[in-house]
């Protein structure tokens, strides 16, 4: 209970944190907006910017290993590890509204970039025994043809669902400082702000194998023999909840030189940037996962007879909360397209945070989580 209301608390102080950090940005551009000298007009004051990221993803994290199935697993069937991945791309959307005080050099801005992703993983390995024929010859000199078919076989289930979504959330102040040092139109800008990131996985594993299924024979008399069939089946589960928190300070810089062409007519400009921060906040991993055996006895023909379990360990469960300093980085170059108050922007960013994620099963380990691809985005500028 009391960590519940401990979570309830430090939700509610986050967004109180939010709101507390927004509305100074929105003062503090306002006042500057209104206490400079008047702009000539010719750039908008505020920018709208939408757009996405195809972003390939790093989720690391321990391979479910139960002994039973690493021990009893057929070995003519791959490993279970080798179909536990994690989904390996998403398709992030991203959005930032600027502001730019007129007559002033000072930029303040809110973004944020959410994507979320899942795969599913279903393998069946398995055998395909055929039926046990035998011609038996009676006492009186006659043969007959018997024929048993198989009520199992030799397999190996594999069933795997991962899902994950990630938050990272900007408030920024920024200075150029750099005004027409690389050419008229370029601009040169560092920011301070703080930057919140959420990151979650659940993952869902069962593994089911029938290790050692075969026919056997028992005589019944000199010259008659019939099918007997035995088999175990094998279990083990796996479901997981991962999680991280974090807020912290944050600094960044980005850079902006034309190319060819100028605004009236459309012009490109390089872009580039760089962005590092440091977040304090919580891992969190809820692990649960169990095992069970069992084996069914020779019986005779294709009759269901009796099951019995042989192994069933009790579930292990782990609930782990760390507080941790997540450091992150991260950069983008690109190419942008601009006509009056329209642009245009293409390009490829990273964003690296270093153990971030609590991926471990029976015991922490810490993994870090990477976003790098492509990007696209389209601003419009308002005012000016």
């Amino acid at each position: 209970m009391s960590e519940l209301v401990n979570a309830r608390e430090s939700r509610t102080s986050f967004q109180r944190g939010l709101l507390t950090t927004a509305s100074v940005v929105a003062l503090l551009g306002f006042s500057y907006g209104t206490g400079e000298a008047s702009d000539d007009g010719s750039r908008p004051t505020v920018w709208i910017e939408l757009g996405g990221q195809l972003s390939r993803l790093d989720n690391g994290q321990d391979k479910f290993s139960a002994p039973i199935m690493e021990r009893d697993r057929p070995s003519i069937f791959s490993p279970s590890q080798d179909f536990e991945k994690q989904p390996l791309y998403s398709f992030d959307e991203t959005g930032k509204l600027t502001f730019e005080p007129a007559g002033s050099d000072w930029i303040f801005s809110a973004s944020v970039r959410y994507g979320r992703s899942s795969n599913n993983k279903d393998t069946r390995q398995k055998t395909n025994p055929k039926p046990a024929v035998k011609y038996l010859t009676s006492s009186g000199g006659q043969s007959a043809r018997y024929a048993w078919y198989p009520i199992a076989s030799r397999f190996a289930d594999t069933t795997i669902r991962n899902d994950e979504s990630h938050l990272v959330v900007d408030f920024q102040v920024g200075k150029d400082v750099g005004l027409g040092m690389f050419g008229k139109g370029s601009s040169s800008v560092f920011n301070f702000g703080i930057r919140f990131a959420q990151f979650s996985t659940r993952s869902n594993i069962a593994l089911k194998s029938d290790p050692d299924w075969k026919f056997s024979y028992k005589y019944i008399s000199s010259d008659l023999k019939i099918t007997q069939q035995a088999f175990h089946t094998n279990r083990a589960d796996l479901t997981a909840e991962r999680s991280f928190h974090g807020v912290g300070p944050s600094l960044s810089w980005n850079g902006s030189v034309p190319f060819v062409g100028d605004t009236n007519d459309g012009e490109i400009l390089f872009d580039g940037g760089l962005n590092a921060a440091i977040l304090f906040g919580r891992q969190r991993a809820k692990i649960h996962h169990q095992t069970s055996g069992q084996y069914r006895p020779p019986v005779i023909h294709s009759s269901p007879g009796p099951r019995y379990v042989t192994y069933q360990p009790p579930p292990i469960d782990h609930a782990r909360v760390r507080t941790v300093a997540v450091p992150n980085v991260g950069g983008f170059a690109g190419i942008t397209y601009r006509l009056d108050n329209f642009k245009a922007s293409a390009g490829y960013r990273a964003d690296f945070f270093f153990g971030a994620m609590d991926g471990g099963v029976d015991a922490h380990k810490s993994y870090d989580r990477d976003f790098y691809g492509p990007f696209a985005t389209v601003s419009i500028g308002l005012g000016g």
